[in-house]
């Protein structure tokens, strides 16, 4: 088996009744997720979310910050509603791979999590308020070559960013602020994530043709 490098970086009515103007869930200024009705969701489908933390907040890669978001997808991987399958920590955002029964499911787990989340880093951080302003972005995985290309984006995340800053990075490498170490092994007791249940996400994507086979690799 080869050696692998490890990565760690840091319209208003008449009268009384009606749609008031100006009634309903204020967008906050500087979001990025328009707020649409979602897609349908089957179960056998897989979901890739995104949540992005407020500005201003510290970096979620940092020595003490990513045991807390740890603990709390790990206290999370298969409750809310949700099963967490994999997922990458990046400075202001996490990249989730979730199983849901439904939209509904999924819309209650991630706003769990979100709130599991919240309340431990403010904790940490020592502030208070807000954490995820926005609502999170979901993408629907239908098909086995959108879940590969899915889970290379997310396990390869940080790599892509410090790429894209410059960075030359060796094949091979593993961000170890992500389930990297799970994309071909089942996960133990102790990891963060569970084992796929949609056959899309256990067994479906390693069946997809790629331009790029030798970068989805946990050894």
């Amino acid at each position: 088996m080869k050696h692998r490098r490890s990565l760690q970086l840091e319209l208003r009515p008449k009268g009384h009744g009606g749609v008031r103007e100006g009634a309903g869930r204020k967008k906050v200024r500087g979001s990025g997720v328009p707020h649409l009705r979602r897609p349908a969701l089957a179960a056998r489908h897989p979901v890739h979310v995104t949540m992005k933390v407020r500005a201003g907040l510290p970096s979620l890669r940092g020595a003490g910050s990513f045991p807390v978001v740890r603990s709390a997808l790990k206290a999370a991987r298969r409750r809310l509603g949700i099963r967490l399958v994999h997922y990458s920590v990046q400075s202001n955002h996490l990249h989730l791979v979730v199983e849901a029964a439904d939209v509904f499911a999924l819309g209650q787990g991630i706003k769990g999590l979100a709130v599991r989340l919240a309340r431990r880093l403010n904790a940490h951080f020592g502030t208070n308020g807000v954490v995820f302003p926005d609502r999170f972005h979901a993408h629907v995985l239908r098909s086995p070559s959108e879940v590969r290309n899915a889970l290379g984006y997310v396990v390869h995340n940080f790599a892509h960013h410090l790429a894209l800053d410059g960075y030359v990075i060796p094949r091979g490498t593993r961000d170890l602020l992500s389930s990297a170490a799970w994309l071909t092994a089942p996960p133990l007791e102790t990891a963060p994530v569970v084992a796929a249940e949609t056959w899309l996400l256990s067994e479906g994507w390693k069946r997809a043709r790629t331009n790029e086979p030798t970068r989805l690799t946990s050894a």
